[in-house]
């Protein structure tokens, strides 16, 4: 990371510290033992005796630390054993010793892509064992500060413990931003360590040892300059596209991609081109692009990888000036690729052109009928825009989102990102009014700085879902202090996206329930859950669940006890989970559902099993008609039909309950089969009916949900 890396004595680390923010525990340096014990005399014993050698960071590995020293004889014997053991001249540091049941740590490192981490967590050798701290990108807010206290299990250790005192936590929180204010000041300062914090039996807060670490960070990477949004949309509302490459061998990339963007029904202008000059699917195909007569708005290359920087010049004459790059054979395959791939690179800006790629699958425009994928999945027009790094994970969560009913504003497959990046889409989403919802997946940032930036402004205005793939410990990156090993590549990128507000998911399939859920119904307004269910079985499992997810149920009040007391037989739980009893009145579930969404005592319900009773209505039906053959068909087709108005009667609703109240509503399925969609639109309603298959869909969805909002209150969007 460095070229030179040069420790600071403890003593300058804790001078520095001290002058922002730091609470360092009261010491003297002495050159000689009976200096030292001049000194530990007028700070008063027990004292612990620290030999401070140039070079040596680490003074506990290699002898250099007394602790608990009772009396002089004991200190003098200390000191003379660390200078006899020394290679090089010692200096003594002599502090007061300070003992306390509470060990916390606090400190610094520069994350070769994000720049400047705080951290905080347990201290002592829990540090090392437990290996579980929280991190924030510098500067900090107070709120971050005060979020970091809370994260971990050093939140613990803060309150009153064992008959101590809580911790000060308006000196952490000055710490923190102590630390936090040092990393911008000093850009020299590349480390610190301050390792144990002791918190006392009246909750004083004191750093016993630190250590700083001071040197030239190595030049970054040089950063791609941001691409114009205007470049983007370019690219996503083309009126003319020329398919450089294009084939009719079935299966080829060529052909594929023609398919795909004319069965798809764009209304665009298509032109071929391929240096045979035959005909292509019965349409004109040209040898060059640059025989195209009329204008061309972007050009889609699949040729081999060589020949694509001869095509790059070729556009420039052309002036066509936006081009997808499909082509693989790049930076993907190592030292060769990426020369090869800066080539490009500077060919296109050469000739004025943009391109997304290379090694993509593709880009999509639903609202422009525009599908340039490496597979038929045809979703519809919608508000949440989809980039992924992987092509084919982004093509598979499209046809999920197909499926599902889940409406797109616009895919893209980001490949290589040799000009466009992550960080270029999160900016054009920013801007766009139809996109209300932004996911990505995400395997790793070229400019972490940025992409931080980005998400956090963005994520103010909209939510960002994210998963990210290819987690690794990068502890390779060793560093002088225990700090920096703590800092790995995926806990700093995953604290960034904590800190802007990310939603990050763990699975493809929270991809789909997190945007459907944030860009079909109201966020709540707190982490208060009714849930009403038809039976009690799925109310205890669901209840299970929104513990473990920090929602809380409260008790129902005497006013809505009473109120559910005159739908429900005696033997009601008259409790949180709401338990219908698997009540027949039809009128039940509307009623019980009103009923707690104007509950002032709840921000969000849970609606469990209303949806999916016809599909067991269809099941008996067929059981009923291979039974009994001389059933009438019409009659039991009649009931077939009510039971699916009856529950799109609720669904309606239930989209008019959350206009109403502002609260949103999770559904679960009774019954559900591969066909059936979890978004249910309403029209005229600007919510939709949302129902999973499963409890613990429902509930992640909504504890997501629950953490944006808590990101929107932190930033002062919302209150």
């Amino acid at each position: 990371m460095t070229t030179r890396r040069t420790p600071l004595s403890e003593t300058k680390s804790s001078d520095l510290l001290a002058s922002h923010g730091v609470p360092m525990a009261p010491a003297r340096v002495a050159n000689t033992p009976a200096q030292a014990a001049v000194s530990a005399a007028a700070l008063g014993y027990p004292v612990v005796i620290k030999g401070e050698v140039s070079g040596v960071a680490h003074k506990t590995e290699t002898g250099l630390v007394a602790l608990n020293l009772p009396d002089e004889k004991a200190l003098l014997a200390a000191a003379k054993r660390m200078a006899q053991a020394a290679d090089a001249p010692v200096r003594f540091r002599v502090q007061p010793y300070l003992s306390g049941k509470r060990e916390l740590m606090a400190g610094l490192t520069r994350d070769p892509t994000f720049g400047p981490v705080v951290l905080f967590g347990l201290g002592g050798v829990a540090a090392e064992a437990l290996n579980e701290v929280a991190l924030r990108l510098a500067p900090l807010t107070r709120a971050d500060a005060e979020q970091m206290l809370d994260q971990t299990a050093a939140a613990r250790f803060l309150d009153e413990f064992r008959g101590d005192a809580p911790a000060d936590r308006e000196t952490l929180i000055a710490l923190l931003l102590g630390l936090s204010e040092l990393a911008v000041a000093r850009p020299d300062v590349l480390e610190v360590d301050i390792n144990p914090l002791i918190v006392g039996a009246r909750g004083m807060v004191q750093a016993v040892d630190a250590l700083v670490v001071t040197g030239k960070p190595d030049d970054a990477t040089p950063k791609r300059p941001p691409v114009d949004i205007a470049h983007l949309g370019a690219i996503f509302h083309p009126h003319s596209v020329a398919f450089i490459g294009a084939s009719d061998q079935f299966g080829k990339w060529g052909h594929l991609l023609l398919s795909n963007v004319i069965s798809g029904g764009f209304t665009g202008k298509v032109h071929l081109v391929n240096h045979k000059g035959k005909p292509i699917a019965g349409r004109k195909t040209y040898r060059s692009v640059t025989e195209i007569e009329e204008p061309v708005d972007l050009a889609v290359i699949t040729l081999p990888a060589t020949l694509v920087e001869q095509t790059l010049e070729q556009l420039g004459q052309k002036g066509i000036k936006h081009a997808v790059l499909i082509t693989s054979g790049f930076s993907e395959i190592g030292p060769e690729g990426r020369e090869l791939e800066q080539r490009i690179v500077d060919k296109a800006v050469e000739n004025n052109v943009c391109f997304l790629g290379p090694n993509t699958m593709g880009i999509c425009n639903p609202h422009k009928k525009f599908y340039l994928l490496g597979a038929v999945t045809h979703p519809k027009p919608g508000s949440t825009a989809l980039i992924s790094q992987s092509g084919n994970m982004g093509v598979q969560l499209l046809t999920f989102a197909e499926n599902q009913g889940l409406g797109i504003r616009a895919f893209g497959g980001s490949g290589n990102e040799a000009m466009i990046a992550i960080e270029d889409f999160i900016e054009s989403f920013e801007a766009d009014e139809k996109t209300r919802t932004v996911v990505l997946y995400v395997e790793s940032v070229k400019n972490g700085r940025r992409f931080f930036e980005a998400t956090r402004r963005v994520g103010r205005i909209k939510p960002i879902v994210l998963l990210h793939g290819g987690i690794t410990d990068a502890g390779g990156r060793a560093a002088a202090s225990h700090t920096g090993a703590l800092a790995s590549d995926a806990r700093v990128f995953e604290a960034a996206c904590r800190q802007a507000g990310v939603v990050m998911v763990e699975s493809p399939m929270d991809m789909l329930d997190i945007p459907a859920a944030l860009s079909s119904l109201p966020l709540p307004k707190g982490r208060r859950v009714a849930i009403m269910t038809l039976g009690g079985g799925w109310g205890v499992v669901t209840s299970d669940l929104c513990a473990r997810h920090k929602l809380s149920l409260p008790p129902l009040s005497p006013d809505l006890i009473a109120q559910f007391d005159q739908w429900l037989p005696p033997y009601w739980s008259r409790a949180n989970p709401v338990d219908l009893v698997g009540d027949s009145d039809l009128s039940l579930p509307d009623n019980g559902l009103e009923a707690l969404m104007a509950w002032e005592g709840c921000d969000a319900v849970l609606d469990l099993g209303i949806i999916g009773r016809s599909l067991m209505v269809d099941r008996l039906i067929e059981a009923t008609l291979t039974t009994d053959p001389s059933r009438n068909p019409e009659e039991l087709a009649i009931i077939r039909t009510m039971g699916k108005k009856i529950e799109q009667d609720h669904i309606a609703h239930t989209t008019r309950l959350m206009e109403k109240y502002e609260k949103p509503v999770l559904g679960v399925s009774l019954l559900s089969d591969p066909g059936q969609r979890t978004l249910h639109d309403v029209e005229g309603c600007i919510y939709s009916g949302l129902f999973f298959p499963s409890p613990e869909r429902a509930v992640r969805a909504l504890a997501k949900m629950c953490d944006y909002r808590d990101f929107l209150k932190r930033e002062g969007v919302v209150r």
